[in-house]
């Protein structure tokens, strides 16, 4: 299928999850394929990222019903545990799932050029190894940019890996810091939060914004915020870093809260504030392929002002979720091979934060949906009158459902909770299908699940919940 002057049909820049599922979508669809990765296969998610963040998390829950085993019965004395063995858990973890990206590239045959790419005119990319000596270059009649993102820094400051850290180097500390402060208060904030206090680090977490988790529905971050200070997380929402320093012990912030301010010291500093696209030096400029502000600019079907080149992913800007990235990729591919494909819409993409309790969410927060002029009916179940959450002993959260008042239609879900993550793919489907309150409600659940929370809080949107 190659034209006589390419090598390859598709060229994917980046492994991640928009990269690898793109380049395998483009192996399906007969095109002759080709990744350039200079690291291990299946980039920050699997590498740093989702994968090895959740298998740490899963620890940390662990530890968590270690400390309530008397609620059920159990007799436990001091729990220790080796914080070393836990880190190489996480990256072992990571290892096997960046192993599977091989396996199916094997499969698929798709081959990996190992070095870092960059567009040298349209349809040329020059690899160069990892000391920048070129290696070769490579020609294809389509490209793919996902060269992914990183974290942003702190104005001013740097990170040094030791004391002012990104998420990365909070995956493979050496030792677990008696403090921490943790910058920014989204998901990887939020996660890293839960996770050091569970080990018993004292976590600080400051958020700029009015509530932890700011994209998410601020009735749900106000339940999270509680839960987490019985935790013992300290908590500063509506609260601006005024400056970031390192001194011999730790590090130093100075806050300000309105008018007040405050100073906080710790061993460590966490800064998750943010990512920003890997847009440099892949040959955007260039080329004049249109970015701002980190961000490639696509179309719809994640074509470039080039139209045979496409970016997916974190490059492109927000939502920077790895389920996004993936969509795009196979979007990108089966537009490029002339399978006339649905834009992806963008309104029913799932959030999830695996902290305990879980968040999820999908569509508008209740704020949002004011805000456009909705009429609503919202119904909720909290997890303390359901039998099941009774059963296992996690009767925090609630679900949350907001509906059309005039249509029935759900236009936001969100779930506290222990399975938030998993429960929310039921809505997922649900908004997708431009489900009602009455088609959810009328949809019989399996007794005792905690899914059953769905069925009630839609019933509780028409006053008609049976167990509240």
């Amino acid at each position: 299928m190659v034209k006589n002057s390419y090598d390859y049909d598709l060229v994917v820049l980046g492994s991640g999850p928009g990269g690898y599922v793109a380049a395998i979508r483009g192996a399906q669809k007969g095109l002759k394929t080709a990744v350039v990765e200079k690291d291990a296969l299946g980039g920050v998610c699997l590498n740093w990222g989702c994968i090895p963040s959740k298998a740490l998390l899963k620890n940390a829950a662990m530890m968590h019903e270690f400390k309530r085993a008397d609620e059920f019965g159990f007799k436990l004395s001091e729990v220790s545990f080796d914080f070393q063995k836990i880190i190489k858990r996480s990256r072992e973890v990571a290892d096997v799932n960046s192993r599977g990206v091989e396996y199916l590239f094997k499969k698929n045959k798709i081959e990996h050029i190992q070095g870092t790419g960059k567009l040298t005119d349209p349809h040329t990319i020059t690899v160069n190894d990892a000391n920048g000596k070129q290696k070769k270059d490579i020609k294809a009649d389509h490209i793919i940019i996902a060269t992914g993102a990183r974290a942003r820094a702190f104005p001013k400051v740097d990170f040094d890996g030791k004391k002012i850290i990104t998420y990365k180097e909070a995956m493979t500390l050496s030792g677990q810091p008696e403090r921490m402060i943790v910058i920014g208060a989204g998901a990887i904030g939020v996660e890293f939060a839960y996770f050091y206090n569970s080990f018993g680090t004292e976590v600080h977490l400051v958020e700029m914004l009015p509530h932890i988790l700011p994209v998410e529905d601020s009735e749900i971050a106000g339940h999270l915020e509680r839960s987490f200070k019985k935790q013992g997380i300290k908590l500063y929402t509506g609260t601006r870093v005024e400056k970031l320093e390192k001194t011999k012990q730790g590090v130093k912030v100075t806050l300000k809260n309105g008018k007040k301010g405050n100073e906080i010291s710790a061993d460590i500093a966490l800064v998750a504030i943010g990512v920003q696209g890997n847009v440099e030096n892949i040959g955007l400029e260039e080329l004049k392929i249109k970015f701002e502000k980190n961000a490639i600019q696509v179309n719809e079907y994640y074509q470039t002002n080039i139209p045979h080149i496409y970016a997916i992913g974190d490059v492109i800007g927000a939502p920077w979720l790895a389920h996004v990235a993936s969509h795009e990729g196979i979007i990108a591919v089966d537009h490029m091979t002339g399978n006339d494909p649905h834009p992806l819409n963008y309104q029913n993409v799932p959030g999830c934060t695996y902290c305990q309790p879980q968040v999820a969410s999908i569509g508008l927060t209740e704020e949002k949906a004011r805000g456009k002029g909705y009429n609503l009916k919202i119904g909720r179940f909290p997890f303390r009158a359901s039998g099941k959450a009774r059963a296992i002993g996690e009767t925090d959260g609630l679900v949350k459902l907001i509906f059309d008042a005039r249509y029935g239609e759900l236009l936001g879900a969100h779930i506290l909770g222990s399975e938030a993550t998993e429960m929310i793919a039921e809505l997922g489907i649900a908004k997708a299908l431009e489900t009602t309150n009455y088609e959810l409600q009328h949809t019989m659940h399996a007794h005792p699940t905690l899914s059953e929370a769905v069925m009630e809080a839609a019933g509780d949107a028409v006053g008609e919940a049976i167990h509240i």
